[in-house]
């Protein structure tokens, strides 16, 4: 896909991974999850893979009848560390700060449940950055699904369409930008000409944070 950006109304962010390095902290909580439930741990390189969907999309396929137990340890064993292993991605800050000099409208729209998400958020100090942080279980549907962008965008004035930004780092990043009729910008150095990007192809594909903060400057 090919498009010259302009300025948009607002731009919605995904959180882990795309702003925050939470992966470490993700992989060690679903690696002692699957432990616990009788299950051979994935690797680092499966659980990147693998792991975009919300917890309520995703374990029911993995756990079966089981899945709700298997959650219940998730959240546990991740709520335990995931404060302390907390870091931002490089510049990530810079970009919300460039943002914040704009008039464009800029929430968070994230997979991780809603109550951990906001902890995370508050703890590094980022709630000034936002306008609404929605995580999973906010909404009655979560990513990919358009329903928690329509709960970003609310009181806002402004409908999801091509002067909505969605960036974010994933399959269903891009796939919730494609249900919402907004412009998919992809974050990170993942190869997007595999087979699950097919249908789900960015606008703009951003590697690093210095250069999306180089661009926001320009507008």
């Amino acid at each position: 896909m090919s498009m010259k950006l302009t300025k948009p109304k607002a731009i919605l962010f995904d959180w882990d991974n795309t702003l925050a390095d939470t992966w470490p902290t993700i992989h060690q909580a679903m690696s002692e999850t699957f432990t616990a439930m009788g299950h051979e741990p994935w690797s680092m390189e499966v659980t990147k893979e693998r792991v975009h969907r919300s917890l309520r999309d995703s374990f029911p396929e993995i756990f079966g009848d089981r899945w709700e137990e298997a959650g219940d340890l998730y959240i546990t064993n991740f709520r335990r560390v995931h404060l302390e292993k907390l870091t931002p991605l490089e510049d990530a800050e810079e970009v919300l700060k460039a943002l914040k000099d704009t008039d464009i409208y800029v929430a968070l729209v994230s997979n991780k449940t809603g109550s951990s998400l906001r902890l995370e958020v508050d703890h590094i100090g980022w709630n000034c950055y936002f306008s609404k942080v929605i995580g999973a279980k906010d909404a009655d549907e979560d990513k990919p699904s358009i329903k928690p962008v329509l709960l970003a965008l609310e009181g806002s004035g402004i409908t999801p369409g091509q002067d909505v930004w969605f960036v974010g780092d994933s399959v269903t990043d891009m796939e919730c930008a494609y249900n919402a009729n907004c412009i998919p910008i992809f974050y990170g150095d993942q190869d997007l000409s595999s087979e699950r990007f097919k249908d789900f192809q960015p606008v703009r594909h951003f590697k690093n944070h210095a250069d999306l903060v180089a661009f926001i400057k320009g507008f």
